[in-house]
């Protein structure tokens, strides 16, 4: 038992370490092709199958390892425009904000960022798109809740003293990203695309210390994808994936694959379901449904790394909701990815 409660004692230390670090990964959601926007800005408007997008998205991780777990939530809205003034391209516009609680409140972060993209098609089988956001953050923290290492007695957290202190409670900054987009569908069942995008382009300072130097500014996050959606045949469409990204000395890697079942005349209503692996850190098997474009489907993060031994595998759960539409005088606009209709 005091083996354990001092595993456990280390691992709220490292947590700690991270919260006030300036080099912790960004926020992320293990369904990245259900968070288009945080994924790469130009997928603003990237939508083949639809007009305007709305979607919502909730994470809910270490509930077995943190007394409050982590919760991060984001609600974002994209749409194209012009589709018909401008040649064999359009537009897309966008938002998103995102709300992070890290522990008992400790550290809270609220992001919000505009976006706009320009898709252009290149011949009848590909689409070639740019685009970039600009946002403002802010990340508070109440010192008074937090608990640091010089803090712990070997048994509990109870020296009252501290040698750490931090200069500001709240930072703000602008945050800029960019990045781009292609898409190839030479015939209806087949469609396939990839992006590359890049996070923190100015590099904005976030630190709680006193710190006139340029450290504590976050370093650039590189992210790629490839996606590819295919149908197998009038019942099933299958929609693989692949995710790298990159930051400082942190990468991650996540491939998989989810499909939908038909189970009506045109695609009203689909069943969801879908397996992915993220290397070295947790499989995530989900499960949903669709029904008149409104996308529904839950994950859950089964930790496959060391840390299991402290959270019996029980990693995050996620749910995502989503829903696509297209403007009244498009209503029989043909799509360029397979569909059921």
């Amino acid at each position: 038992m005091y083996s354990q409660c001092c595993k456990k004692a280390l691992l709220v230390a490292c947590c700690v370490l991270l919260i006030v670090s300036s080099q912790a990964q960004d926020l992320h959601f293990s369904q990245f092709f259900n968070s288009p926007l945080t994924t790469n800005p130009a997928n603003t408007g990237f939508l083949p199958d639809a007009d305007y997008r709305l979607g919502a998205n909730y994470r809910n991780q270490w509930s077995t390892v943190m007394t409050v777990p982590y919760k991060t939530t984001s609600i974002f809205g994209d749409a194209q425009l012009f589709r018909d003034r401008l040649e064999n391209g359009w537009l897309g516009i966008g938002g998103v904000i995102l709300s992070d609680v890290a522990g008992s409140g400790s550290l809270r972060s609220t992001k919000a960022y505009g976006s706009i993209a320009y898709h252009q098609q290149l011949g009848n089988s590909s689409l070639l798109s740019a685009g970039f956001n600009v946002g403002w953050a802010n990340k508070r923290i109440d010192q008074s809740k937090l608990k640091f290492p010089d803090q712990f007695d070997g048994k509990f957290f109870e020296n009252p003293i501290t040698a750490v202190s931090l200069t500001n409670t709240s930072v703000s900054y602008m945050d800029v990203q960019a990045g781009m987009n292609y898409a190839y569908f030479p015939q209806e069942n087949v469609y396939i695309n990839a992006g590359y995008s890049i996070q923190h382009v100015n590099r904005p300072k976030e630190t709680f210390f006193n710190d006139n130097t340029n450290q504590g500014r976050i370093p650039m996050r590189h992210i790629g994808f490839l996606n590819a959606i295919l149908k197998v045949n009038e019942r099933v469409i299958i929609n693989p994936n692949a995710y790298f990204t990159t930051q400082a000395k942190s990468s991650e890697l996540v491939v998989g694959l989810n499909g939908n079942y038909n189970l009506s005349e045109y695609g009203e209503k689909q069943l969801v379901a879908g397996l992915y692996y993220r290397l070295g850190d947790a499989i995530a098997p989900m499960v949903g449904f669709e029904v008149n474009n409104i996308k529904f489907t839950f994950s859950y993060d089964v930790t496959v790394s060391g840390l299991n031994q402290f959270n019996g595998y029980r990693g995050a759960s996620e749910i995502s909701i989503v829903k696509k539409g297209l403007y009244p005088q498009h209503g029989d606009r043909q799509t360029m990815c397979p569909s059921f209709y």
